[in-house]
């Protein structure tokens, strides 16, 4: 069983589209999936509310302790709640295999990401090795000025960056259906999924280092 976190105490920062196309992707590859959704909004429980039965099943899990009950899970997706810090964080991230943070390029998320950074610096499983962290740009357009200051923010950051993810509208269309990006016909989204390469790749990658 691995378990990806999704974090990052800024809110809108893409944890629920990071979240949802990734319990998506690993359901396409038949893999034994479950969603975790630990934000009071719960958006992440209601895309999984209005996905058709038809698409590759992604089961909702009510709380990590109700995980170690399931048997034959493959992967956890964790949807983490804004403002997450303390205890809380300090669990999650004990518990997880992978942290990837979703991050957009204003000012504002630049600032409020840095210090989340920090603490994940500071973190024992992190400095261990027993949890990895990656970081990965959100809704990029990769024209403007403020993509350039994030980029280079992503590379100064400590942690790898794998890459970005562009402002699409299928990622609306799909959040609209319950669906993920993977469940898609490849010719809507063929340049979606190759942005998302880096990011399966580090997965895959790290996966093989796991301590746990």
């Amino acid at each position: 069983m691995k378990k990806v976190l999704i974090a990052n105490p800024k809110g809108g920062s893409g944890k629920t589209t990071l979240a949802t196309n990734l319990a998506g992707y690993f359901a396409s590859q038949k893999r034994d999936v479950y969603l975790l959704d630990l934000d009071k909004q719960q958006s992440s429980a209601s895309w999984l509310a209005r996905r058709s039965g038809e698409l590759p099943k992604i089961k909702k899990l009510s709380s990590l302790s109700a995980a170690a009950k399931k048997k034959n899970v493959d992967f956890i997706v964790i949807d983490s709640p804004a403002g997450l810090r303390g205890d809380k964080l300090k669990a999650l991230i004990k518990e997880a295999d992978w942290v990837v943070v979703p991050m957009q390029a204003s000012i504002y998320d630049r600032a409020a990401t840095q210090d989340f950074i920090d603490r994940l610096k500071d973190e024992k499983a992190v400095r261990k090795e027993r949890t990895f962290v990656a970081m990965l740009g959100m809704r990029i357009n990769s024209r403007t000025k403020a993509t350039e200051h994030l980029e280079q923010f992503l590379d100064e950051s400590g942690f790898p960056s794998i890459g970005t993810l562009r402002d699409a509208q299928v990622y609306a269309h799909s959040a609209e259906e319950g669906s993920s990006i993977f469940d898609m016909p490849l010719y809507r989204v063929k340049k979606d999924i190759e942005q998302w390469i880096p990011l399966l790749s580090w997965l895959r990658v790290q996966g093989k280092k796991s301590k746990r």
